[in-house]
């Protein structure tokens, strides 16, 4: 697998954005993410968005952090927040989620970040599982879903 860092609205980006979406509107019965997001965000020092490609040349899965400082909602200074973590169906199981969060968590760590924080939600065991095993603890909520139930926030020191 070739991971490499990739605009956030490069083709591949928004094919796997699209997907990803359709999977939250699956799971929650309802719309996708509708956190505001910007390509400027996950341009370096201030972010970063990877995208991992199979040896057919095809975008398999995602992820990126954007930078996040102490605000009303809720975030932290010095956070560095993970978005759009996603495995296509077919490329599951190969351990893809969990070598490019270690790649977020060493951008961030280099860029001055000290902490890694992420939402999620009840009906994503998967990724609860993935972040727990990665040694993320949950804490107190943050963001756009700060405030609906099935939201759960979870984060790690950078430090």
């Amino acid at each position: 697998m070739d991971i490499r860092p990739t605009p956030y609205d490069h083709p591949d980006a928004v094919k796997l954005n699209d997907q990803v979406q359709l999977e939250y509107a699956e799971r929650y019965q309802g719309e996708g993410d509708a956190t505001p997001l910007d390509p400027a965000m996950f341009t370096p020092p201030g972010g970063l968005y990877l995208l991992a490609y199979n040896e057919a040349g095809e975008p398999v899965a995602t992820g990126g952090w954007r930078a996040q400082d102490a605000n009303d909602e809720g975030y932290s200074d010095g956070d560095a927040e993970i978005k759009r973590m996603y495995v296509v169906p077919g490329a599951r199981g190969l351990g893809l989620a969990r070598r490019i969060l270690a790649e977020l968590e060493a951008s961030a760590r280099a860029a001055g970040r000290t902490r890694m924080a992420l939402e999620t939600g009840d009906q994503q065991p998967e990724a609860i599982a993935l972040y727990t095993s990665s040694g993320y603890d949950f804490c107190a909520k943050f963001g756009l879903y700060r405030g609906y139930d099935s939201s759960r926030c979870m984060a790690k020191s950078l430090l």
